[in-house]
């Protein structure tokens, strides 16, 4: 019988926030896989390190997973992986592909839970903490009232209308477009506040555009109003 693969949202940073049912799958699968060539070095095998640390003695597989825009890279990258994991599955061995907040959100983990249900494997989806929801925890505010809009918006790409829109704005993985979006921030007047690698080592949090830095991590997210108080 052929195994099951599991994305498993590992939340945003703070081992604590793994959910009951992302440690109990972590725990009951043979095969641990996440993104990059070097497993250990992976942010996502950190976190859930923190909550499970019986899983340095699993099988531990690495998926190259580039971060590039390139299309013919990717989908070569995409399919090895899922050929590389469909082999595990074939000989029946469940497999834990750890990803960063929920797979559900801009996750390069979709890629390979769709190609495998195509090629007629099990595979589920294990929500995790959005790093956008852990990160308004953590400044200990709400995103949404009433009618309010709430907006979740990829940095890496074109950023000037959709800042324009109603309500909350919340920019994903900014660190690389940082100053393409101050300068826009800027223009707009907005009410901004940034989130750095939040519930992790190095964690900043910057109120205001002026306080932002020029450069930033990876794992950089914006909060974003046009009116009111932040």
């Amino acid at each position: 019988m052929a195994g099951t693969l599991y994305g498993v949202g590992v939340g945003p940073g703070d081992p604590e926030l793994l959910t009951l049912k992302a440690v109990r799958i972590i725990r009951s699968c043979g095969v641990i896989a996440v993104p990059g060539s070097r497993p250990e070095d992976s942010a996502a095998y950190k976190i859930a390190y923190g909550a499970c640390p019986e899983i340095g003695e699993k099988e531990l597989i690495g998926i190259h997973m580039p971060m590039t825009k390139e299309r013919e890279e990717l989908e070569r990258c995409h399919e090895e992986g899922a050929v590389r994991i469909g082999e595990l599955l074939a000989r029946g061995r469940d497999v834990a592909f750890l990803t960063l907040g929920d797979p559900c959100i801009y996750s390069t983990y979709l890629y390979l839970h769709e190609r495998l249900l195509k090629k007629g494997f099990r595979a589920e989806i294990i929500s995790g903490i959005p790093s956008f929801c852990a990160a308004s925890a953590r400044l200990n505010r709400g995103l949404g009232r009433k009618d309010e809009q709430l907006h979740v918006i990829p940095a890496s790409y074109q950023t000037e209308e959709a800042l324009r829109l109603p309500g909350t704005k919340i920019l994903m993985k900014a660190g690389k477009q940082l100053e393409q979006v101050k300068a826009q921030l800027k223009e707009l007047g907005a009410q901004v506040i940034m989130v750095e690698n939040c519930g992790m080592p190095g964690e900043h949090i910057y109120y205001g555009v002026d306080e932002m830095p020029e450069n930033a991590g990876y794992y950089t997210l914006l909060f974003v109003r046009e009116e009111e108080e932040l």
